[in-house]
């Protein structure tokens, strides 16, 4: 079942929360919906179909998705098909291909992060309700169902990124908070003590950036966006000193984009939001020499898709938006630097989910398309051509 919302407009076609002075809250801005779709007719070689799988019980946009341990997926909080922030909680069973609902968050959010802790539970942090920008985190235990209140970020944040390091402990930086429009301030989440404690600011403010856990277990954040507009600066953060420095520029800035660890240790960068408006263009970090190098450009120029490195090194983009919503799917081969279209959804969307499954198979989950928030749900199963 689809759910019908009042998304309408002719404003900028993206979905991202964005705040509101005065109001100190985030919203969803409106979607264009008037351009035709641009479709890239499939290479021959591997490619994905995709398939309907069990629906969700609430349509959700601008939620998260988390793997759990069990291989079942939890997907958390986000945007409701009138607008409404959520608090429900669902999981879904590949075996059986459905979906159940779980305890609800405490609090109703999205904008948040969700991370996937060492010992299989789950850390929800900030995000909106609309009415305010949240300082809380919560734990969902599989176990149980169950959600938990645990330690509040010294800072209330949306629109940040949460990264889990190599000692257990968890990276929140950046994001939206309640007085100010962009932070630079970062924290730490210690899961053996469920507190929290403030760590080295970044050289930068910023909010819808990218942070990326490096190989050598630094975590690498890019992009994004501050008062003054969108960023094409990137840092470096190191766990072992809890200081920040800053490392090469990407050629273009952007911010709600996507960054993704490939194999060989450099970092995809696809898409997103630049000055001019919605780019194709994609680029990859070495860590080796902290330098950016461009590579080929999307077919389609997209925010709010998703980008999946699969399990033989390829790296899958599915959906969002331009003009119009895109169904589209594409396939970085980091081998020789090409984009390869791979089928099309079976709903074209945008603020969706992508979760790579045990089997291989990739779960596409919610989000938006025209005139509406999703409950469908659909798998990517790789085939020969």
């Amino acid at each position: 079942m689809k759910r019908k919302t009042s998304l309408t407009g002719n404003s900028l076609n993206r979905l991202r929360p964005t705040c509101f002075s005065g109001a100190n809250r985030i919203a969803i801005l409106s979607l264009v919906v008037g351009a035709a779709l641009v479709l890239v007719q499939p290479c021959a070689g591997l490619s994905f179909e995709f398939v309907g799988t069990g629906s969700l019980a609430i349509a959700h946009t601008a939620h998260t998705a988390t793997l759990l341990p069990n291989g079942q997926v939890l997907v958390a909080g986000g945007v409701g098909s009138s607008g409404e922030p959520l608090a429900d909680a669902e999981l879904y069973n590949p075996a059986t291909g459905t979906w159940a609902t779980t305890g609800s968050l405490i609090n109703e959010r999205y904008a948040h992060t969700a991370t996937l802790l060492a010992d299989g539970r789950v850390l929800v942090v900030g995000g909106s309700d609309h009415f305010r920008i949240l300082a809380t985190a919560e734990l969902y235990d599989p176990a149980t169902g169950l959600w938990s209140a645990t330690g509040s970020l010294a800072q209330a944040r949306a629109l940040h990124k949460a990264t889990l390091l190599a000692d257990g402990k968890v990276l929140v930086e950046g994001g939206n908070g309640t007085t100010v429009f962009a932070l630079a301030t970062a924290e730490l989440y210690d899961p053996a003590t469920q507190t929290w404690t403030q760590t080295g600011s970044l050289r930068s403010k910023r909010y819808e950036h990218t942070a990326t856990l490096l190989a050598d277990g630094r975590v690498l954040v890019a992009g994004g966006s501050d008062i003054n507009g969108n960023l094409n600066s990137a840092e470096i953060y190191d766990p072992a000193t809890g200081t920040w420095s800053v490392t090469g520029s990407m050629a273009q800035d952007r911010q709600g984009h996507t960054a993704t660890l490939l194999h060989n240790g450099m970092v995809l960068v696809t898409g997103g939001q630049g000055t001019g408006g919605i780019i194709a263009s994609a680029e990859l970090y070495d860590p080796a020499s902290g330098t950016w190098s461009e590579t080929s450009d999307l077919p389609v120029a997209v925010i709010a898709h998703t980008a999946t490195l699969l399990p033989n090194g390829p790296v899958l983009v599915a959906g969002g938006v331009n003009t119009a919503y895109v169904a589209d799917t594409e396939l970085y081969s980091p081998r020789n630097g090409t984009w390869t279209s791979t089928g099309s959804l079976n709903t074209p969307r945008a603020g969706h989910t992508a979760t790579l499954l045990r089997s291989g198979k990739l779960l596409i989950a919610g989000g938006a398309s025209t005139g509406e928030i999703l409950t469908s749900a659909e798998l990517g199963v790789r085939v020969r051509q």
